[in-house]
């Protein structure tokens, strides 16, 4: 299942739907729905903001795959990347008060799996169901 959507802060709203509407479909446990909705909504809401720049004529892919011992979640921007190798830790005393600088934190810690792919231009999320 592949959903394409404009970058447009606003979409984020209509990941939500696709997650709950997938997560009917395919039986996404509550112990991990969760963790799904977290990370694909940051990782949405990254590609929009600092991969595609909000540029409305960019569009941010969501792939979604399940087998049946898990289900993955694929995001893809058309931005420049990201070095995803040397970002701040959020939990540093100094970045402590930061609103901004969780989501890739958040991503790598719900998801029992997380690869950055093409520069960083590709988020790829695994779930144990």
């Amino acid at each position: 299942m592949i959903v394409k959507i404009p970058s447009i802060k606003e979409n984020v709203s209509i990941v939500e739907s696709f997650i709950e509407n997938a997560g009917e479909k395919i039986k996404i446990k509550e112990s991990v729905y969760g963790n799904v909705l977290v990370s694909v909504t940051e990782a949405v809401n990254n590609a929009i903001v600092h991969g595609n720049k909000e540029d409305k004529n960019k569009k941010v892919k969501i792939k979604l795959r399940k087998n049946k011992k898990s289900v993955r979640f694929v995001i893809e921007d058309e931005g420049g990347g990201f070095d995803f190798n040397n970002l701040p830790d959020p939990t540093s005393p100094e970045n402590l008060e930061k609103v901004k600088g969780r989501g890739i934190f958040l991503i790598k810690n719900l998801s029992d799996k997380a690869k950055f792919k093409n520069g960083g231009r590709v988020v790829d999320m695994l779930f144990k169901l």
